[in-house]
C-alpha cells in the first residue's frame, strides 16, 4: 500500500526571519505513526504548514493520499484532522455551538462520536471554552478532530498540555485510531517518552534540516551511545561515529549499530541510548 503523506525536497524561505526549511524528505506509511521532533525553532511547525497548504511552500512536492493536495481539494481535506498547540476555537463557544459548526463544515461529522469522545475525556457540555484548562482545551481538540473520520491524524503538541495520566490515555486513543490498515498520524511532541511508546517513526529536524529518519525499532535495538575516554576515543574509526560530546572526563559518542560496536570495542562501555540522548548529541554534539 502507498504511503499516506510523503514529503519531497520541501523547502521554504523566510527572508525576514532568515529561516529556512531545506529539502526535507520523509514519509508515512498507511497504518503507523510518525515521530516528529525538534527544537523549538527547528521547522516542525513550518513543514506542517507546507502540508496543509497554509503555508505557500517555495519548491517541493506534498503528497497526501497519493497525490498532491490543491486549495480545491475539499474531498481530501476532509481525510485530515488537526490538533495545533495552542487555541484551537474561540473562546466563547460551547461544545453545542462547536459540534454544530463542525457539522456544517465536515460531511462525515459524527456528533453522536463527538459526544462519546466527550464523556470519555470528561469535558463539561455548557462551559464555555474560556474556563477549561489548557489540558481540557486539548482534549476538546483531539476530541473534535477524531469526530469527522479521519483518515489521517496531524498532531503539533496535541499532549503537551497534558499530564501523565492523561497523557497515557491519549497515547492509548492514538494507538486505538491506528488499529484501522487506512489510519496514520504524524505526531510533533517534544515529549519524547511519549513517542518511545507509540511511534513507528522518527524524523528529527534541526535548524531546517532533516537531520534523522528511522524506525522506532532501529533506535530501540541498534543505535547505542560509547563511553569513551579520550585516548579510546581517537582509537576510533570516523565512520563509526554519527556525533559526540565531550564531557569533563568523558566523550560520548552516538552509534547506530551498537552490536557492532561492542565487536570492534570491546575496551569501551556501550549504553542503550534514549531518544532525549540521541536529539542531543546530534543537535548538540560535534561531528568528525
Amino acid at each position: 500500500m502507498e504511503n499516506i503523506l510523503e514529503l519531497q525536497q520541501i523547502s521554504k524561505t523566510f527572508p525576514k526571519s532568515n529561516f529556512s526549511l531545506n529539502n526535507i524528505s520523509f514519509s508515512l506509511p498507511y497504518g503507523a505513526i510518525l515521530g516528529f521532533v525538534g527544537e523549538n525553532g527547528a521547522g516542525k511547525t513550518t513543514t506542517i504548514g507546507c502540508i496543509l497548504n497554509t503555508i505557500v511552500k517555495d519548491s517541493g512536492i506534498v503528497k497526501l493520499f497519493g497525490k498532491e493536495m490543491l486549495d480545491k481539494d475539499t474531498d481530501a481535506r476532509e481525510k485530515i484532522g488537526v490538533v495545533y498547540d495552542g487555541d484551537n476555537f474561540p473562546a466563547y463557544w460551547t461544545t453545542k455551538q462547536l459540534a454544530q459548526v463542525m457539522g456544517g463544515l465536515y460531511k462525515q461529522w459524527d456528533n453522536a462520536l463527538f459526544e462519546k469522545y466527550l464523556n470519555r475525556f470528561q469535558l463539561p457540555n455548557g462551559q464555555k471554552f474560556k474556563y477549561y484548562s489548557r489540558g481540557m482545551t486539548m482534549k476538546l481538540a483531539i476530541a473534535a478532530a477524531l469526530s469527522h473520520s479521519p483518515q489521517l491524524l496531524i498532531l503539533d503538541e496535541a499532549t503537551s498540555g497534558l499530564d501523565p495520566i492523561m497523557r497515557d490515555e491519549m497515547l492509548d486513543v492514538f494507538l486505538e485510531f491506528v488499529q484501522e490498515e487506512n489510519h496514520s498520524i504524524l505526531l510533533s511532541s517534544h515529549i519524547t517518552s511519549d513517542l518511545e511508546k507509540v511511534a513507528d517513526y522518527i524524523t528529527l529536524i534541526h535548524h531546517g534540516k532533516l537531520i534523522m529518519n528511522v524506525t522506532q525499532n532501529e533506535l530501540a535495538y541498534h543505535y547505542a551511545v560509547m563511553r569513551c575516554k579520550e585516548n579510546q576515543f581517537f582509537g576510533l574509526d570516523p565512520n563509526d561515529i554519527l556525533a559526540y560530546w565531550k564531557r569533563d572526563f568523558q566523550i560520548d559518542v552516538l552509534v547506530s549499530d551498537g552490536k557492532e560496536a561492542e565487536r570492534k570495542y570491546r575496551d569501551i562501555v556501550i549504553d542503550h541510548v534514549s531518544l532525549d540522548e540521541i536529539m542531543l548529541l546530534l543537535v548538540k554534539g560535534d561531528r568528525v
